[in-house]
């Protein structure tokens, strides 16, 4: 066996990606990665690329972090696997331990489940919450995303191609409105309460409500805290789990290690963890508060799920984000694309820029078409500008109908962030010629 480096030069390994791999793989840039580090990508040439995706917010700490990489090197040599399901290895436990730490409101006795993807985990917490209650319904939120997979995907609501000829889903799945913005908070709790909850599905049949504290894939909506706060409260009167899917807001994104930290008061029962849990290996977790998860063995598992590899990991993730203080610096960092970002918006009043979000997770939106695509639609208007910044050296990808999303590591520095600004600048001046 050769590298593949050495079989495909960059152009007939994209044909050659198209040949043998399956079509519904989203491949929006022409980029062949040969070499990562820190918050750049390279190609054959050692051309580098600014990473504004982080692998779908994946690699908080950047891309081969060397106490990452020195973690999983270790555990490689005490061994690659061990099956949850048959033995026990002290990672699992530490992990455990530590993201407990991160929920403290979720009592000594909470449990954690391990598993691999940000699917599983929804898959998991729709299977436990069932379980828990004895109830069979499940509500989810239009604009929504938790996963692919066929639980997940019925919650999914995000995007009409997630869901199209795959059906019939989950039955017993409901969706409500999610509030783009403060006023629509008292509309949204309203519809869930007085129309869904009256009129669809009674609210004894409901095991749990599912929601994004910010909506991912959908678009980067921040959820207002009364709404957060109004769900907690439907939830308590009727004895319904409340999961908060931190899928891609989770492990430090928005300067806090939790989205729902940013809002006081806010207590799930269930969180969910996955993206950027292990820098780059596949690992979710399942928090679930004190006598929640109370599944006898056997209930739920996967082979592959919390192993070792991306145990070690993610407990390397979790010392880095303390111990270079990366909370912080996405904070920090996150003030500098914002100001920086609102400046867009005031230099090119034409674009009608929105920019929302927390921390290292922001986007950014053209509500105005653009001088140099108005042939476009919005949506195309928007792949046009991903393509433009990355001639220019910047990597992005798009969440929502026509958003921009800017998702860099949490390592990201100040010279990096106003490079990302200054390509921005540049696309846009661009596009309004």
């Amino acid at each position: 066996m050769h590298s593949p480096s050495l079989l495909f030069n960059d152009a007939a390994l994209i044909e050659a990606d198209g040949e043998h791999l399956s079509p519904s793989y989203t491949r929006h840039l022409p980029l062949v990665v040969h070499r990562a580090q820190g918050c750049y990508l390279y190609n054959a040439s050692n051309q580098r690329y600014l990473d504004f995706a982080a692998g779908l917010a994946v690699c908080s700490t950047g891309h081969a972090h060397p106490k990452v990489v020195d973690a999983i090197t270790q555990q490689a040599q005490r061994f690659l696997h061990v099956s949850s399901s048959d033995f026990y290895f002290d990672l699992q436990v530490a992990l455990a331990q530590q993201l407990k730490a991160t929920l403290p409101y979720m009592g000594s006795g909470a449990k954690v489940y391990l598993g691999c993807s940000g699917a599983e985990a929804t898959e998991a917490a729709i299977k436990l919450a069932r379980y828990h209650t004895g109830r069979p319904s499940i509500i989810g939120f239009y604009n929504s995303f938790h996963g692919r997979s066929y639980g997940a995907l019925s919650l999914t609501n995000s995007q009409v191609k997630y869901r199209q000829g795959m059906g019939p889903f989950l039955p017993n799945v409901f969706h409500a409105p999610y509030p783009q913005s403060e006023a629509a908070v008292e509309h949204c709790l309203h519809q869930l309460e007085y129309q869904l909850l009256a009129h669809t599905v009674p609210p004894g049949e409901v095991a749990a409500i599912i929601v994004e504290p910010i909506q991912g894939e959908g678009g980067y909506f921040v959820a207002p805290p009364a709404f957060l706060l109004g769900l907690q409260a439907l939830c308590r009167q009727h004895g319904m789990l409340l999961v908060s899917d931190e899928v891609q807001s989770g492990v430090g994104r928005t300067g806090r290690f939790w989205a729902g930290d940013h809002v006081a008061g806010w207590e799930p029962d269930v969180v969910l963890s996955a993206k950027g849990l292990a820098s780059g290996l596949p690992l979710c977790a399942v928090v679930a508060k004190e006598g929640v998860m109370n599944w006898p063995a056997g209930a739920h598992a996967a082979t592959f799920g919390g192993n070792p590899l991306s145990c070690a990991a993610a407990l390397a993730t979790l010392n880095i984000i303390e111990e270079e203080a990366l909370l912080q610096n996405a904070t920090a960092q996150g003030e500098v694309l914002w100001q920086g970002l609102q400046g867009l918006a005031k230099a090119f009043p034409a674009a009608q820029l929105a920019v929302r979000g927390r921390g290292l997770m922001l986007a950014l939106e053209a509500g105005g078409l653009l001088p140099a695509y108005a042939h476009l639609s919005l949506p195309q208007q928007r792949d046009a500008l991903l393509t433009a910044c990355f001639e220019r050296g910047l990597v992005l990808v798009g969440c929502g109908v026509q958003a921009l999303r800017l998702c860099p590591p949490l390592v990201l520095t100040t010279p990096q962030a106003q490079e990302a600004l200054a390509i921005l600048q540049a696309v846009l001046a661009a596009a309004t010629l």
